[in-house]
């Protein structure tokens, strides 16, 4: 059967679209900086059609937006190793550098620039926000009301804090970078900033005993 040139490309299609023209701009960032790449130069280097990038991608940042969302993915693909908040953080966090590595100095580029760039500065302290609820959720922290916001924006603080260790961490396993994690993490819990929420308390519980904690009923006599 004839394939259909008309036809609108499928899913797979474009995630190998944005991950071709992904990785070009990143390259290019690396060698010439973040400020210097245009789309028309990635589109080139990737060898897409520049229409077709300039209707996929009006926008320079919205490459970090793809980017973050892979982080996502990977970091949010399923609960997360371990039984404690903390433990949880501490995998999903390291699941997003494990994303960045691949990307290392074409994100070393963009952090360079943000002084330079209110903007981009802004957006990626929007992006990095909402992520960092998501990863509050998904580990199990308590995320309502007051002191919950506070948790989730204490999460955030840790992720840029691990994040200037990785951008200067030169291992290949990321010891570093693990390292300052765990001191951020031990910060955090001194300031009550990972608080299970009651779903992860009962998880907590079961995964303590074994299975599902006893609730013996108070019989009234």
């Amino acid at each position: 059967m004839p394939q259909d040139h008309n036809a609108p490309p499928t899913e797979p299609d474009l995630e190998a679209f944005d991950d071709a023209l992904l990785d070009a701009a990143m390259n290019l960032a690396a060698m010439s900086g973040w400020r210097r790449l245009t789309l028309v130069d990635a589109a080139r280097e990737a060898g897409l059609p520049v229409d077709a990038v300039r209707a996929r991608f009006p926008f320079k940042h919205m490459l970090l937006t793809r980017l973050g969302r892979i982080a996502d993915e990977s970091a949010l693909r399923d609960d997360g190793a371990g039984i404690t908040v903390r433990e949880r953080v501490f995998d999903l966090l390291m699941r997003r550098f494990d994303v960045f590595q691949q990307y290392r100095e074409g994100i070393r580029a963009v952090l360079h620039a943000l002084p330079y760039d209110p903007p981009l500065a802004a957006l990626m302290a929007v992006l990095t926000l909402d992520t960092m609820k998501w990863i509050a959720d998904v580990a199990g922290v308590d995320t309502e009301g007051l002191r919950g916001k506070i948790a989730v924006n204490g999460i955030a603080g840790i992720w840029a804090y691990t994040l200037r260790a990785w951008e200067k961490d030169e291992s290949l396993d990321l010891s570093s970078t693990m390292a300052a994690l765990d001191q951020a993490l031990d910060r955090a819990e001194r300031f009550s900033l990972l608080r299970p929420s009651a779903t992860q308390r009962m998880a907590e519980a079961a995964g303590a005993t074994g299975g599902v904690p006893d609730h013996p009923l108070e019989l009234e006599s």
